[in-house]
């Protein structure tokens, strides 16, 4: 068994882990949408005055739609194309907008992520705690301690598939460097066993069994895959000779790393 996977398996089940882990992920943290005077005003008028078709458009173009709907996500795609060929379901769905108040549709496109859909945010929120500088690039390639690579998704992941030769088709959650050892990870908080929570899982483990790049990659995973027992995804934690490691040991990787 790797080292960082029985150091992980031990902390989570010891005394106070998940109290620790709250220092990383803060289930306090609600992160709103909040929509600008100017798209309040526009989707008033259009629900006023009953313009189904712009109230739809408008309502698609919002990160979080008002009702849950099967249809919602393939009418994203192109608003302009599958509402134009798709009346039927544009009725169905902009009379069941219409059939609820005003205070409801906003407070729909309000709502707060849930908490499945932080945790990268969450994550990178918590990285400056570690004892070690955000370094943009020129910095970071420049730097011979330990540091992290500030940026954007679409920043991490260039730095990855350009510079490390990495060939990734999503951003990691961390780059960093530790002397010269580069480190690739992906973050998950894994809240149950089965389902979307599995696929999460297997998503850390598509990027950590990578072979492509110049970087050592890692999976920094917490919650339930770490309780010891019988299910698919502690076995499969068990058996992995990759690095995986609770969030909560990244900080002793890194300094030990170091030394290497």
């Amino acid at each position: 068994m790797n080292l960082w996977i029985k150091k992980s398996i031990e902390l989570a089940n010891a005394h106070g882990y998940l109290d620790k882990l709250h220092g990383v992920y803060p289930v306090t943290t609600a992160l709103a949408r909040a929509l600008s005077s100017e798209t309040k005003e526009e989707l008033k008028d259009a629900f006023q005055k009953k313009d189904k078709l712009r109230l739809l458009e408008t309502l698609l173009s919002l990160d979080k739609f008002p009702i849950k709907d099967p249809y919602v996500a393939f009418l994203r795609r192109n608003k302009g194309q599958f509402i134009e060929k798709n009346p039927q379901t544009v009725q169905r769905i902009a009379n069941k907008i219409l059939s609820m108040e005003f205070d409801e549709v906003i407070g729909g496109v309000e709502e707060p992520k849930e908490f499945n859909r932080q945790i990268g945010t969450l994550f990178r929120k918590w990285l400056p705690k570690l004892p070690y500088p955000l370094l943009d690039r020129t910095k970071f390639e420049k730097y011979s301690g330990i540091a992290l690579l500030q940026g954007s998704d679409a920043e991490l992941m260039e730095y990855a598939n350009t510079a490390l030769k990495c060939n990734l088709q999503k951003a990691p959650d961390l780059l960093a460097k530790s002397g010269r050892t580069l480190v690739l990870g992906e973050a998950k908080f894994l809240t149950s066993s089965g389902g979307h929570q599995n696929a999460q899982f297997q998503d850390a483990l598509t990027l950590l069994r990578g072979k492509d790049g110049n970087a050592l990659r890692i999976a920094i995973l917490d919650g339930v895959v770490w309780i010891q027992g019988k299910t698919k995804m502690f076995k499969t934690i068990c058996q992995l000779k990759e690095t995986a490691l609770t969030a909560l040991l990244l900080n002793e990787f890194l300094k030990d790393l170091r030394t290497k």
